[in-house]
């Protein structure tokens, strides 16, 4: 019986992720807050701090597996923990959840910079390593909600810029059947939708979805700026905006099949997802 430990267990990929794992893995979901999900037989929820590094040794001790999300790029003292009580625990293989745009040689904002380090960690770990690099979620397409519901508007920096989004469930899927698997290691994977989408259309497929007009409306760059400051530090909004920018000049558009080739099955569409979500819309 494999022992899997998923970091991030509320979040929005580790959740998804064990619906695909096998149940005789033995499974330890980890956060800072207890878990609101009911857990399945064989799954456990222990709540632990990456500030606290002693927690961590606890969680990931003889883990045959650990699944690593961090989410503050600021705090690059939680990444450093994360792989320090990984080697002392005896981790076995460490999966990365990390993102597309390392791979972007122009890209050197505050968040990409992040996650090309959190990489370089764990590969100098000398544990065996696997990096999933997704393309932005679709589900980022919620935060719209409160305007379609209210407005029956979306708003974006640059609407007709495309990106090849991917699903969080693909996302899971790929990364649940990845963990353990002795074929994966020293691999990296970045994973994209099947098509490379433009917030006017995402707009349009919500529309046509919900029956009724939905207008996407252009943001200035200060405009943009502004609503990400109120939900980001400074630096992170800066980050946001040059991520935007690198869109615009199509950086975000390659497609790639490595969700059919390890799931097994076609990456999930926009309108599928969205679908899938109707009721956050209406």
């Amino acid at each position: 019986m494999s022992h899997l430990v998923l970091t991030g267990a509320t979040g929005q990929i580790a959740p998804l992720m064990v619906r695909h794992l096998a149940p005789h893995h033995r499974v330890t979901l980890t956060s800072r807050t207890p878990s609101p999900t009911a857990e399945r037989p064989g799954v456990r929820h222990i709540a632990c701090d990456y500030s606290a590094y002693g927690s961590l040794v606890a969680a990931f001790r003889d883990a045959d597996v650990l699944f690593v999300v961090t989410s503050n790029p600021l705090r690059s003292e939680h990444d450093r923990n994360v792989v320090k009580a990984a080697v002392e625990a005896g981790v076995g293989h460490i999966v990365q959840l990390s993102a597309a745009a390392v791979l972007d040689s122009a890209a050197h904002d505050l968040v990409t910079e992040w996650q090309r380090g959190n990489e370089e960690r764990v590969k100098a770990s000398g544990i065996p390593w696997t990096m999933v690099q997704p393309r932005s979620f679709m589900s980022h397409a919620l935060g719209w909600a409160p305007d379609i519901r209210g407005h029956d508007s979306t708003y974006a920096l640059y609407p007709h810029s495309r990106n090849a989004c991917v699903a969080p469930e693909d996302v899971a899927e790929a990364s649940a059947r990845i963990l353990g698997d002795s074929s994966h290691h020293y691999r990296s994977y970045q994973l994209t939708g099947p098509h490379a989408l433009s917030a006017h259309e995402q707009s349009e497929i919500l529309a046509e979805m919900l029956g009724r007009p939905v207008i996407c409306r252009a943001l200035s760059p200060e405009e943009a700026h502004l609503r990400y400051s109120r939900r980001y530090p400074a630096q992170m909004a800066d980050a946001l905006l040059m991520s935007a920018e690198r869109q615009l000049a199509g950086a975000k558009a390659h497609i790639t099949d490595t969700v059919e080739r390890i799931t097994g099955r076609p990456a999930i569409t926009f309108a599928q997802w969205a679908l899938g979500h109707r009721d956050r819309f209406e």
